[in-house]
């Protein structure tokens, strides 16, 4: 039997409560498909890098997972998030702004 899976939409919406109750800004980028669309989070070091994680598969457990899309250059991170959203319009981006490099993704509850 397939695991219960939460909307992207609330999902998005409990994902971005959890960072304020840390006082962490966050906001979002672009809105993909609230039911099945997939979620891309953005770290703004705000420092001129940034990081950009997407949610895949750890291939020796089988759990969901946090993963690096791509980090370095703020513009380069983005470049390659508006590549993902041409590729996957349903696509909701998330843009975290935290000089500390926090973004909660580790934490218990939002694999």
């Amino acid at each position: 039997m397939a695991e219960p899976r939460l909307t992207a939409d609330f999902w998005v919406a409990a994902y971005l409560a959890r960072l304020r109750s840390f006082d962490i800004p966050a906001f979002v980028v672009a809105r993909g498909d609230a039911t099945a669309g997939s979620v891309l989070v953005k770290l703004n070091t705000l420092d001129g890098e940034a990081t950009a994680y997407q949610r895949s598969f750890d291939l020796m457990t089988g759990d969901r997972v946090w993963a690096v899309l791509v980090e370095g250059a703020e513009t380069d991170v983005d470049a390659s998030v508006a590549r993902q959203r041409g590729f996957d319009p349903d696509l909701w981006v998330i843009e975290v702004e935290d000089r500390e490099g926090r973004h909660l993704l580790d934490q218990p509850g939002l694999a």
